[in-house]
């Protein structure tokens, strides 16, 4: 994409005064530049699109609803329940409400900060509540009680597979016509390479085409088109990137900012990118101390009222899943005994919260002597860091093989759940074996209880290397919700069931 012909003079970048005060991109070379006006319009259009999706998923949902409460009730379902009573009524009340609360909740935001499937489910939540709030103001005459929370899960769960099927279905037409982003990469190469691997293999959004880098080492895979930052106004001028992504690890402050500058007169999107010291201590909070600016840092924990949200869920979480799940543990067990000799359960040692060894429990997977092989597989080892991972493992079961393709086989940990030693999302436990390879920035991990399911699951899962699952796992705890888990929890089961990573 090309920017206006004011921004692609030579001289612009420095012949564009913009008053003391004033954010360069409230300047005519910003505002009337090409990219962020087909930026505009794009997000209208996918926000509208959006509205529409969801306003189609509420009333299906409250449509099936009211089926499910006909079928309660044993009387004939109609498809006329779809536009009388019902949805015809409410939905006019509805459908602006939904979006209000949508809206604020910051599911219309752009693609890479749009809010999950978790946030989905509490803005339904709320807005059952204002609609029960009215109804009680109004004196309106609710026939039943019980329809407002099931609506409130079939409008969840209409909803979130139309929103699913809509961000599938744009994402591909993007690829398809080839819209992508162009990117120059700023930084020292170490950080750059790692950015250039990680934003390569992502797969959750619209493609990188990688213009090259701009530092003072070689990289490989990426040209050099830039010794230093005082090189990026050229740059800009000569490529035209649609973003510039920053690797602050060498980057001073001021640097940083006049980068910025230059960047937004030129219409380019600049991100970012914190090093690993950043992720551990961004838990900042506010501390005055007599006119001076200073920041108590908070350790990445979770206490007092998150603590105990985050407990409850995992508490009616586990015993909801271990009752409905009870046939299925039957016939796992079932096939484990008829597959091969030794026990039904295995006991892996893992490091849980506090560093402290715990018993994790699996259904076994392997042959009963998979532990005293271990040592002599170590040279086939295909994981980097500290894992330890072959994707044939001569080790396994052929009932272990299905139950590791469908992560059956984390099933018991529900057990540790209930005990206190995990929890239901969280960062992975590594085994003993794992957890003495570690580096010491990595145990910062090990101040939460670790979960069944986390964002190396939904992120990769085994594709990763180590310190990436380690990012991850500070980026999981820095932003933690309990939407957040019922996100993470929601995608895991598309991740497992497309063994995505799995061995």
């Amino acid at each position: 994409m090309d920017t206006d012909s004011v921004a692609s003079k030579p001289k612009a970048p420095d012949a564009q005064v913009t008053r003391p005060g004033t954010d360069v991109r409230a300047s005519r070379v910003y505002l009337f530049s090409r990219r962020p006006l087909i930026g505009l319009v794009r997000r209208a259009a996918s926000a509208t699109v959006l509205v529409g999706v969801d306003v189609l998923g509420l009333a299906l949902g409250l449509y099936l609803a009211l089926v499910l409460r006909t079928i309660l009730y044993g009387n004939t379902v109609y498809w006329s329940l779809l536009w009388k009573a019902g949805p015809r009524e409410w939905l006019p009340f509805l459908a602006p409400i939904t979006v209000l609360v949508f809206l604020q909740a910051g599911l219309y935001a752009r693609r890479e900060r749009r809010a999950g499937a978790g946030r989905v489910v509490a803005s339904l939540v709320l807005v059952a509540v204002i609609v029960l709030a009215f109804g009680l103001g109004t004196d309106y005459h609710f026939t039943t009680t019980g329809l407002i929370p099931t609506a409130v899960v079939t409008c969840s769960l209409t909803i979130g597979l139309l929103r699913a099927a809509y961000s599938s279905f744009a994402l591909e037409v993007m690829k398809g016509v080839g819209i992508h982003r162009r990117v120059v990469l700023v930084g020292d190469a170490a950080s750059l390479s790692r950015l250039h691997a990680q934003l390569g293999a992502a797969t959750g959004g619209i493609g990188y085409e990688f213009l090259g880098a701009v530092t003072d080492e070689d990289l490989d895979g990426l040209p050099i088109i830039g010794s230093s930052v005082a090189d990026v106004p050229a740059i800009l001028e000569r490529y035209r990137p649609d973003e510039l992504i920053l690797s602050e690890a060498e980057l001073d402050e001021r640097t940083v900012l006049d980068v910025v500058e230059r960047s937004h007169r030129q219409g380019v999107k600049v991100r970012l990118a914190p090093d690993t010291t950043e992720l551990l201590v961004q838990r900042g909070e506010y501390a005055p101390a007599g006119g001076v600016l200073l920041f108590d840092l908070q350790p990445p924990i979770l206490s007092g009222w998150a603590w105990l949200v985050k407990r409850a869920f995992d508490l009616g979480g586990s015993v909801l899943i271990l009752v409905v799940g009870l046939p299925l543990w039957a016939l796992v067990a079932l096939a484990i005994k008829l597959d091969s000799r030794g026990p039904i359960l295995y006991v892996d040692r893992r490091v849980g919260v506090g560093e402290r060894e715990f018993g994790m429990l699996k259904f076994r997977t392997m042959v009963a002597d998979a532990a005293e092989r271990q040592e002599e597989l170590e040279v086939a080892n295909e994981a980097t860091g500290a894992l330890f991972k072959i994707r044939d493992d001569p080790r396994v079961t052929r009932v272990g093989r299905v139950l590791r393709r469908l992560s059956l086989d984390e099933l018991p940990q529900l057990i540790n759940v209930l005990r206190g030693q995990m929890s239901l999302v969280g960062p992975r436990p590594l085994p003993v074996r794992d957890y003495e390879l570690l580096e010491d920035w990595h145990r910062a991990r090990y101040l939460v209880l670790p979960g069944m399911t986390g964002l190396w699951q939904i992120s990769g899962r085994s594709g990763l290397g180590f310190d990436d699952l380690v990012r991850l796992d500070f980026a999981y705890l820095e932003n933690w919700s309990i939407w957040l888990d019922i996100s993470i929890i929601a995608r895991t089961i598309p991740a497992v069931l497309m063994g995505r990573g799995a061995y």
